[in-house]
């Protein structure tokens, strides 16, 4: 015999509800104008006053011109304050990199096999802990970075030439005072 179904169940009716549409209060022409005027000129005169937002506005600046100078390196900022830190610290171990940089060690894994794949950086065993890798340049990583450095230098004089040699002297000592 074959299965028969049992008839579905009406679903209740539902009472239809009316939406009321919000209270609109009369805006004067004037206060509509007010509220529509084009601004000519934007007060970020509280933004300025702010540590964190005049620093992002500066990085920024700087950023954009690394980013378009670094190209010809195919250098990235991270990898370059690698490299950098890794030319002047031969040897030195992913930790201590993570440390210096403040990068998680899941984030530096990838940046430095891409590295030695580029053939700019080699692991070797370290000298007293037999757990560690230490990392070294190549010749080509010293020397690309020789030249990348070269490059940062002189940009940064370009993006700061509205300062004097002391004055970028002590912004970047007071910036070190924040982070170090």
């Amino acid at each position: 015999m074959p299965a028969t179904r049992a008839p579905a169940a009406k679903a209740p009716a539902r009472k239809a509800t009316r939406v009321r549409a919000p209270a609109t209060r009369a805006v004067s022409a004037s206060s509509r104008s007010a509220e529509t005027a084009v601004i000519d000129t934007i007060n970020s005169r509280y933004l300025e006053t702010l540590m964190g937002y005049n620093a992002r506005r500066a990085a920024l600046s700087i950023i954009s011109v690394f980013l378009e100078r670094m190209a010809v390196y195919d250098l990235k900022p991270v990898e370059f304050s690698v490299l950098s830190l890794v030319l002047h610290n031969p040897g030195i171990t992913s930790r201590q990199l993570c440390a210096a940089l403040n990068i998680l060690p899941p984030n530096l894994v990838g940046l430095v096999q891409s590295l030695v794949k580029r053939g700019l950086i080699v692991r070797m065993p370290h000298p007293h802990d037999g757990r560690a890798m230490g990392l070294h340049p190549t010749q080509e990583g010293a020397a690309l970075m020789t030249k990348a450095e070269k490059t940062a230098s002189q940009l940064e004089l370009d993006v700061t030439k509205r300062l004097s040699a002391d004055e970028r002297s002590t912004l970047l000592s007071l910036l070190q005072k924040i982070y170090l």
